[in-house]
């Protein structure tokens, strides 16, 4: 569907001069929007003022608007979207509150938004440049996780312009990113969601679970949970967990949201009192008891990776010059730990909680 542009979206889109958001190769049968790592130019036309006033109540409705971008010969889109609050902290917290959008799949079987329907949005908490780092840090997570698992959320860079339809905030363009929806990792990963209450550690396939722990404590990430959510009906806390396509086998968890980690280092960023650590920074490793083989593979994983982990950060155009070099030492860290044998020993493997359990 493509409608003229209200005066200031075309104005927006002009600024954003004639950069593609092209296709790279396609893995796993990606939908178009995650075939690429190439940031997308966007605007996003909505009632921010009262989509922003629901975010403390508990039923958000969806506000109607548009969402428009430039594609690889400079077409510019015009697609009808609904956009509410979404999240926890964030949600309640943060002047810019992260969005989930909802497109309609039928109008858009011939664009980059083929076949999405909701889409999280993430963008800075807060208006300041030291926001737009956070951002980016959080996007390199993702992209971490992507480098050490074939199980992972895909993401895509926006450079989005917020447009305010209710006329009452200034437009402003900021770096922001999407998430693959769970159904879409599902189909591309031959798997299918496992929805209900909490599990336990024996339902796990342990040799991946011992690399997502050895990823969260990399990122120092303590806002998560591999086999409980906020509640008792839902699982898991920013993890998701899957299985195979037929039921069978162990279950695979992808973590997800790292806003809370000493990668990112969000200044509203908090640590459980269980851990006795003064900041997020602190690595202390928070996985769970199981044969050390499991770990010990991890670590070669990411000893494997390390040069292509450190690739991402150094050629990262989502962070500033002093935010990169900071990074670096953060991640060098972590690999000293994991490639010293009585650091292991000690704060790994001698550091677990709970008995081992084998499988």
């Amino acid at each position: 569907m493509r409608t003229k542009f209200c005066c200031v979206t075309l104005f927006l889109l002009s600024c954003m001069g004639s950069g593609a958001a092209s296709a790279d190769t396609v893995t796993h049968q990606a939908k178009p929007l995650f075939q690429s790592h190439d940031p997308v130019q966007a605007v996003l036309s909505v009632p921010l003022t009262q989509i922003y006033k629901q975010r403390k109540q508990k039923v958000r409705l969806y506000q109607e608007g548009t969402f428009a971008y430039l594609d690889g010969n400079t077409k510019v889109d015009n697609i009808a979207v609904k956009a509410r609050t979404r999240g926890n902290y964030r949600r309640l917290n943060c002047k810019n509150p992260p969005l989930r959008l909802n497109f309609k799949k039928k109008q858009n079987s011939d664009n980059l938004l083929a076949g999405q329907d909701k889409l999280k949005l993430v963008g800075p908490c807060e208006n300041s440049r030291s926001n737009s780092n956070l951002i980016g840090l959080e996007y390199l997570a993702y992209q971490i996780f992507e480098r050490v698992s074939d199980y992972h959320f895909k993401t895509r860079l926006l450079k989005l312009s917020y447009v305010d339809t209710d006329k009452k905030r200034k437009p402003r363009t900021v770096t922001t990113f999407v998430i693959e929806d769970a159904a879409d990792v599902a189909k591309r990963s031959g798997l299918k969601r496992h929805k209900g209450g909490g599990v336990t550690r024996a339902q796990l396939d342990l040799k991946h679970a011992a690399m997502v722990e050895l990823f969260q404590l990399l990122i120092s990430n303590y806002d998560y949970s591999l086999f409980r959510g906020l509640t008792a009906e839902e699982c898991c806390h920013n993890t998701r967990l899957f299985k195979a396509a037929d039921g069978s086998g162990k279950l695979i968890t992808i973590p997800y949201d790292f806003d809370m980690s000493g990668f990112v280092d969000a200044p509203y960023s908090t640590v459980p009192e269980r851990y006795r650590i003064r900041s997020s920074r602190e690595r202390k490793y928070s996985g769970f008891c199981k044969e050390e083989q499991h770990t010990r593979d991890a670590i070669s994983l990411f000893n494997k990776e390390r040069a292509g982990i450190t690739a991402l950060i150094e050629n990262a155009s989502v962070i500033d010059e002093r935010t990169r070099k900071s990074t670096l030492r953060y991640v060098d860290r972590f690999f000293e730990m994991i490639n010293d044998e009585t650091t292991v020993q000690k704060k790994i493997l001698g550091a677990c909680r709970g008995n081992i359990i084998k499988g």
